[in-house]
């Protein structure tokens, strides 16, 4: 897969959140939260606009070139926010931490800023940059789109949940465009045509002829897919206070942070056992029958859905931010970061082997009709 070039003019764009933010860190005004709301969204529609008369060739070449420029700005955004929650930088979000999102001071709102400013600004950049040079960003919209996801499915409903439902803000409602706009987004992704592969029909024939014994790579990533599975169940399990001494010994010695009362854990591990736990089923299926052509692309998903989920979980765990007694016990850290790295690395190496060597999974092409051939006189 290629990775286009990154889209200057959106970064130094992006960059404007760094004045906007320290300046309007010093307005008065800011300290009501209906002002801090109505700010946000003028800032926004500003950019919106902005953005719009400076490329407007991009734009009506492909519209979701204005949605990643905005949301690269965003970006940046969540990045100081977590770096001055974590006391690197003084004196630029704190206005909004306090009154617009202050669930965003949590452990998990941290580090989901962190993956939010890091990996998704990248994304934005190099998709931005795809569509600037016209170029294909199928594969990285996928990756983005699963990621995107799932931090929103987790840290919306853990807000209403968690014990910081009491805390919602005007701010709250301006999420609902983070909603809507993925789900936009990830039609034209789906939609946009595949990259052609080399594979040739005899190519493809002779790979779907072979069992899974005689594929390793897809006989060990069966046995992950089965082993990941059932500790999906056994965590979806423990945070639905299963009576057994296994979940109740694990919830306690090993993963306390299941139990912290922010509900981000809870929501994130019944996430897994509702939608990753049936994805893993299904991937299961298509590694052992061959023309499951739908793999690729949703392994693409599910691997940016697990990889953001697992950073927020592993990192919140940690964090000082967590209190004491929902951290990770010292000894069971071996155990704690051998157990979530695999679980997250798995997805992705399923979604490389797809996209490596897709044979496997093409739909085996039908032989056309006889050619029938004029006699010559």
């Amino acid at each position: 897969m290629d990775v286009p070039p990154l889209a200057g003019k959106i970064a130094a764009l992006s960059l404007c959140a760094l004045p906007v933010s320290y300046a309007l860190n010093h307005v008065s005004a800011l300290s009501h939260p209906l002002a801090v709301a109505l700010m946000s969204a003028l800032i926004l529609g500003v950019l919106f606009v902005a953005i719009y008369s400076l490329s407007l060739g991009e734009i009506s070449y492909d519209p979701l070139y204005a949605v990643f420029a905005v949301f690269a700005f965003t970006s940046v955004v969540d990045l100081i926010i977590a770096l001055e929650e974590d006391g690197y930088v003084v004196g630029f979000m704190e206005f909004y931490t306090k009154e617009g999102e202050p669930y965003l001071r949590t452990a998990h709102g941290v580090f989901i800023c962190y993956w939010d400013g890091t990996v998704h600004y990248l994304l934005y950049l190099a998709m931005a940059g795809a569509i600037r040079r016209r170029k294909r960003y199928r594969n990285l919209g996928l990756y983005w789109l699963g990621s995107f996801a799932m931090s929103i499915l987790v840290f919306l409903p853990g807000n209403i949940l968690g014990k910081y439902s009491s805390e919602i803000r005007p701010a709250f409602f301006l999420t609902i465009p983070y909603m809507l706009v993925p789900c936009w987004a990830g039609m034209k992704v789906f939609n946009q045509s595949r990259a052609p592969t080399c594979c040739t029909p005899n190519m493809v024939h002779e790979e779907q002829r072979k069992g899974l014994l005689r594929r390793p790579v897809d006989l060990a990533l069966v046995i992950y897919l089965i082993l990941a599975g059932f500790f999906t169940l056994f965590r979806g399990l423990v945070v639905l206070d299963c009576p057994t001494d296994a979940c109740f010994v694990y919830i306690y010695q090993y993963e306390p942070y299941l139990r912290d009362p922010v509900a981000y854990p809870k929501v994130q591990m019944l996430m897994y056992m509702f939608y990753v736990l049936p994805f893993y089923g299904l991937a299961t299926y298509a590694l052992t029958f061959p023309g499951c052509s739908w793999l690729p692309d949703w392994a693409l998903v599910f691997a940016g859905a697990v990889g953001q989920a697992q950073f927020s979980h592993m990192g919140a765990s940690m964090h000082l931010r967590t209190p004491f007694t929902y951290r990770v016990p010292e000894d069971a850290w071996t155990c704690f970061f051998v157990c979530n790295l695999l679980y997250a690395l798995g997805p992705h190496l399923l979604a490389y082997r797809c996209l490596r060597w897709p044979a496997f999974f093409l739909q085996p092409l039908l032989p056309g009709p006889p050619a029938h051939h004029k006699k010559q006189h």
